[in-house]
């Protein structure tokens, strides 16, 4: 049987590693007001980041160094520490396990 290893295991085994991370927006609940009001509001898309992960907690709110952030017009801001809140993640990607800090 394969050995199981949990998503926070993963995580802690990667502090000090590069990692990827994608923020949701609130582009869903912009096209539901449009519909509902007819009207074209400015939308807020996901955003990414990449840095080096230094560390999280139980509700995977992440701290990051040597940021760039991303967003979908095309622009990129370098940032020296970011918090990010696990509440708004909904991708993120680690290096592979065999690479990350055991």
């Amino acid at each position: 049987m394969a050995s199981q290893l949990l998503p926070l295991e993963l995580i802690d085994k990667c502090v000090g590693s590069k990692i990827w991370v994608v923020m949701k927006g609130e582009k869903g609940m912009l096209h539901l007001l449009e519909a509902i009001m007819s009207v074209q509001l400015t939308q807020t898309l996901c955003t990414e980041f990449s840095g080096t992960l230094m560390g999280f907690d139980d509700y995977v709110n992440m701290v990051l160094e040597d940021v760039t952030e991303f967003d979908y017009s095309g622009n990129h801001t370098k940032l020296s520490k970011i918090l990010l809140n696990g509440n708004n993640i909904c991708m993120a990607r680690l290096r592979l396990s065999s690479e990350c800090n055991h």
